[in-house]
């Protein structure tokens, strides 16, 4: 199999377990239901609205400083109805949402975790296997030396965080 074929398929299988975990989440039960994916959000959605009128809504605040997981959170919101925001000064890595609690603890942050973990299964496995194919063979971490950075004269520092 080619390296193109290779590439495609691995995005196909991620697709298709993103496309599975959301199916759990919205409680599709027969293979007709898992294709008919505007229905099953339908179906969220309206347990939401009524999670909404029956129990109390509480404003979270959700700290996610990597920005892919904050625009996957934030899709996710969306997709559900939801609006997420930010008040004024508040850090880009901060996200506050308005919703049910049973909504956020038990639909919306366990998806959130499962789909993450797979684009990041996915994009780990993708990176590594261009590092490899395209800059070095070797992309381990970095030796782990005896002494102290204080050891070393006139050491500088680049940090990207």
């Amino acid at each position: 199999m080619n390296r193109k074929a290779h590439e495609l398929t691995t995005e196909q299988e991620l697709r298709q377990k993103l496309r599975k975990i959301a199916a759990l989440f919205e409680g599709a039960t027969t293979p007709g239901e898992r294709e008919a994916a505007a229905a099953a959000i339908q179906r969220v959605r309206s347990a939401l609205s009524v999670a909404e009128r029956t129990e109390k809504t509480i404003e979270m605040i959700f700290r996610l400083p990597d920005r892919w997981n904050r625009r996957l959170f934030t899709a996710l919101c969306r997709r559900y109805g939801l609006r997420p925001y930010r008040y004024p000064r508040q850090r880009y890595s901060t996200v506050v949402l308005r919703a049910p609690a049973s909504f956020i603890n038990g639909t919306l942050w366990p998806e959130f975790l499962q789909i993450k973990s797979a684009l990041d299964e996915y994009l780990n496995e993708a990176t590594e296997r261009i590092i490899r194919e395209e800059v070095f063979g070797n992309s381990e971490e970095a030796e782990e030396r005896e002494g102290t950075p204080s050891d070393s004269a006139g050491s500088a520092v680049h940090d990207l965080s």
